[in-house]
């Protein structure tokens, strides 16, 4: 009865709220609050989006004071304060101190969108119409970036041809990650491999929606030799990965690697926002003004909440408290869950975490999920016939909800693969 509203009169294509079937009215942080006041962790972030946790005080006291002020909100790409001051706070606190070198395009608000415009820009550069992708990929579900994204449900809904990717294996797929490499070689430098050369390569660090598969360094620049030495262009999709999730403020920074484009978006608003943007080295700049454009680009709101967010990042140290965080998880996963069953696997990096149960059977991942919703932890899975149960949670959460969620996972894990057993 209470989802009948929902049910009768929004689309069939809702989909979270199948998952975790609650009304949801509040959140602090880590925490979210149900309708009838049931108190849920979550591990999920809004897939990436809130990094800096729900309701940050700082960044919200920004936000309010801002709209207290009758400031603009819907600006277009026009010249504004606040964009201004986004521009100042994120070369002067996150480009400059790295040393790296990128003019910030402004895009439609969701990631797929910023995706959409790097496509068109190494096309543009290259006056190539091939890109070359990732087996384990997501990168976005409007056209373009689909036909970049490798799993098979999220390309079947694009109901047309999905052209001009070649996919090559992620450096997860051999044991010896060398020989992904060596496959892309072969198909860049064999006159009869039948690949036309590309303009681009797409690349995520670490494949969030793939499986939790983190890129080892050697294999990052590795890959970034391999275009340079082609003529080719690095692009990193950063969007679920980026903005300290990692440990770094970019997730590449790891491998000390500078990507010829960068693709941000969901936690760089700082408030679960819609904001994405592009980073260009400045030579690949060739749009012509307009020649991709949003009405939505200008989201005033979402530059003053970046501009907190960063300024947040930096006052709470924040890849400190990530890399603190990240002990906590790893230890766990290792300690407490791998002794449950010598089959599962456990894998990631920073605060992004997964737990594998392909060895044993993919479907007790969705068992395990639904076991932990039952006890009031939200999460998602990932991965291959969506295997892999992902550990997502804010950046931000405090050590006890971190530690009592971890405890609600071994719970459902252990539970699920006693029934399993058992059966």
């Amino acid at each position: 009865m209470m989802f009948d509203y929902f049910e009768k009169n929004e689309s069939n294509v809702r989909s979270y709220c199948r998952v975790f079937p609650v009304k949801f009215e509040r959140a602090q942080n880590a925490v979210i609050i149900s309708s009838n006041g049931v108190r849920y962790i979550d591990f999920f972030a809004g897939a990436g989006a809130m990094n800096f946790g729900h309701n940050n005080p700082y960044i919200k006291s920004k936000i309010l004071e801002y709209l207290e002020m009758d400031n603009i909100i819907h600006a277009l790409d026009m010249y504004t304060v606040e964009k201004e001051k986004f521009l100042i706070t994120f070369i002067n606190n996150i480009l400059s101190p790295k040393g790296l070198d990128y003019k910030i395009m402004f895009c439609g608000p969701t990631g797929t969108n910023a995706v959409e415009a790097a496509l068109k820009l190494v096309r543009k550069n290259k006056k190539r119409s091939n890109v070359i992708a990732f087996s384990g990929a997501f990168h976005g579900m409007s056209l373009g970036s689909l036909a970049i994204t490798s799993d098979s449900f999220s390309r079947a809904g694009g109901g047309v041809p999905l052209n001009n990717t070649i996919f090559a294996p992620y450096c997860n797929q051999f044991e010896d990650h060398q020989k992904s490499l060596d496959y892309l070689e072969w198909m860049l430098t064999d006159d009869h491999s039948g690949i036309d050369k590309p303009a681009a390569i797409f690349f995520e660090s670490v494949q969030a929606e793939g499986g939790v598969n983190v890129a080892d360094i050697e294999w990052l620049q590795k890959l970034r030799d391999l275009c340079t030495k082609h003529d080719i262009l690095l692009v990193c999709d950063d969007i679920q990965v980026g903005v300290c999730r990692t440990g770094n403020f970019f997730s590449f920074e790891r491998a000390n690697i500078d990507p010829d484009i960068v693709v941000l978006s969901k936690s760089i608003s700082g408030f679960g926002l819609p904001m994405s943007i592009l980073l260009i080295k400045p030579e690949l700049d060739i749009f012509s003004p307009a020649e991709h454009n949003g009405t939505f680009r200008g989201n005033q709101l979402a530059f003053v909440g970046a501009v907190a967010g960063l300024e947040y990042y930096k006052k709470s140290n924040l890849p400190q408290m990530v890399k603190e965080r990240e002990k906590v998880i790893s230890d766990f996963l290792i300690n407490a869950i791998l002794p449950i069953d010598s089959r599962l696997s456990v894998r990631g990096i920073g605060m992004i975490w997964g737990i594998d149960f392909s060895k044993i059977d993919s479907s007790l991942s969705n068992v395990a999920m639904q076991n932990c919703v039952k006890n009031h932890l939200i999460i998602e899975r990932a991965g291959s016939d969506n295997c892999v149960l992902k550990i997502l949670p804010p950046l931000t959460i405090e050590q006890e909800t971190l530690v009592e969620g971890l405890r609600i996972i071994k719970e459902a894990v252990t539970v699920t693969l006693e029934k399993y057993y058992h059966r």
